[in-house]
C-alpha cells in the first residue's frame, strides 16, 4: 500500500470550521451512534468536511478529532488509510477519478488518462494551472458492464470515448458541469444491452396486466365468499328432514365463520380511496398561465415527470410559486396528489425558496448537497 501524507504546510490553510449546514448533518452524524462511541463517526464528519473544502486539510482532521474527543494521531490514521480522502488540494470544479481496473482498461482507460494528462496535468494529484481541475486513477467504480467510466464528485459518467470525456472537461472548467448528463453517454438506458431490450420491451404494460389479474382474482375471490356467507332470509321455508334438528348455534358452523373471512377479502379487493379535494376549493393555490421562463420543478427532492406535469396542469411553473405556498394550499396540493404529507416532509417550500433564489448553487449552500 502507497504512503499517504497531508500536503505540504505551505498549501494548509490555518483553521477549519464547519458552515451552518455542514454542522447540522455532523450533529446528526455523531448522534447516531451509542453514548460513549462518538469517535465512530471520524469517517462520515471527515468525508463531510472533504464535501465542504474538496480535500482534507490537517486543521479539518484535528477539528473532527476536538469534536469527538479523540487524539489527533487516531484521526490521522483514518485520514491517511482511506484513498477516499483526498489529502490534497484538488480542482475546485472537478476532481476526474478515472477506473483504471481491468473491465474499463479493456475497453481503453488508458486513452482516458492520456486526455486528463493532456488537459489537466501529466501526473495525478496535481491541479491544472488555474486550479479548477485534477485527476487521480482509481479501482473499481462498479459499473463494469458500462466501461470505461469515471467518476465526477458522486457522479458517474459511463460508456466514454476520449471525445466525449474531453466535452465532459471543458464543460466542468466553463462551470457548467450540471448540464452533463450522468451516467451512460451512449443513450443507453442504464446498463441495459447495447443492442436494445430484447425481452419485456413494454415493461409497463406486463406489469399493468399482472396487476389487473391479480385484482380480477382478488375479487372473485371476495364475491365467492360472500355467496358462501349468505345466510337465507328467517321466513324462507326450511327443508324436510328426518335427522333430529339440532340447535341454531350448531346448525351452520362453516357459515358463521365464513363471514368475517368474506368481509377480510373484500376489504383486500377493494380498498376506499381518499377523496381528492376539489379544484374549486378556496384552498387551491392560485395558477399562472404558462411563462416564458419554465423552472425546473424536477429540481425539488419530491417531484418527478409525473408530479411536475401535474402540477403544470394546475398551473404551477415556478419555484416562486411553490415557495409562496401558505400551510392550507400546501395541504391541498398534499391531498390531491395524495402525498400524504410528504410536501411537509420534504419541506418543498424551503427547497423551492432556495432555488428561486439563486438555483442550484443556493440549494447546496443552504442543503449541502446536490438537488436529487
Amino acid at each position: 500500500m502507497s504512503v499517504r501524507r497531508l500536503a505540504e504546510a505551505s498549501v494548509q490553510p490555518a483553521s477549519f470550521a464547519f458552515n451552518k449546514a455542514f454542522t447540522a448533518q455532523a450533529k446528526t452524524w455523531i448522534k447516531k451512534y451509542p453514548k460513549g462511541r462518538e469517535q465512530s463517526a471520524v469517517i462520515p464528519l471527515l468525508m463531510l468536511a472533504q464535501e465542504q473544502d474538496g480535500w482534507v486539510t490537517k486543521a479539518a482532521i484535528e477539528h473532527v478529532a476536538d469534536m469527538l474527543d479523540m487524539p489527533y494521531i487516531r484521526a490521522l490514521e483514518v485520514a491517511t488509510f482511506y484513498t477516499q480522502f483526498q489529502l490534497k488540494p484538488v480542482g475546485t470544479r472537478a476532481h476526474i477519478q478515472v477506473c483504471g481496473t481491468t473491465p474499463c482498461m479493456l475497453r481503453g482507460s488508458e486513452e482516458l488518462m492520456d486526455v486528463c494528462r493532456s488537459k489537466i496535468h501529466h501526473d495525478q494529484f496535481h491541479t491544472n494551472e488555474a486550479g479548477t481541475l485534477s485527476w487521480e486513477e482509481v479501482e473499481c467504480l462498479g459499473a463494469c458492464v458500462n466501461a470505461p467510466m469515471v467518476m465526477i464528485f458522486k457522479d458517474t459518467y459511463e460508456d466514454l470515448t476520449p471525445e466525449r470525456l474531453a466535452e465532459i472537461i471543458d464543460l466542468f472548467e466553463a462551470g457548467k458541469g450540471e448540464q452533463v448528463k450522468t451516467g451512460p453517454q451512449t443513450g443507453r438506458e442504464f446498463s441495459s444491452p447495447l443492442t436494445g431490450f430484447t425481452a419485456l420491451k413494454d415493461e409497463k404494460s406486463v406489469l399493468k396486466t399482472t396487476r389487473d389479474k391479480e385484482a380480477k382474482a382478488a375479487s372473485k375471490a371476495a364475491r365467492a365468499a360472500a355467496t358462501e356467507a349468505t345466510v337465507p332470509p328467517s321466513n324462507a321455508a326450511a327443508p324436510k328432514t328426518d335427522a333430529i334438528e339440532t340447535s341454531p348455534a350448531v346448525k351452520s358452523p362453516s357459515k358463521v365463520k365464513a363471514a368475517p373471512a368474506a368481509e377480510k377479502a373484500a376489504s383486500v379487493a377493494a380498498p376506499k380511496a381518499a377523496a381528492k379535494p376539489s379544484l374549486e376549493d378556496k384552498n387551491r393555490p392560485a395558477g399562472i398561465a404558462r411563462p416564458t421562463a419554465v423552472d425546473d420543478l424536477k429540481l425539488i427532492s419530491g417531484v418527478g415527470p409525473k408530479i411536475e406535469g401535474t402540477l403544470h396542469e394546475l398551473g404551477i411553473f415556478t419555484f416562486a410559486q411553490v415557495a409562496a405556498w401558505k400551510k392550507a394550499e400546501r395541504e391541498w396540493v398534499d391531498g390531491y396528489l395524495n402525498f400524504k404529507g410528504r410536501i411537509e416532509r420534504d419541506d418543498w417550500v424551503k427547497q423551492a425558496k432556495a432555488l428561486a433564489k439563486g438555483g442550484v448553487a443556493e440549494y447546496i449552500r443552504v442543503f449541502g448537497k446536490k438537488p436529487v
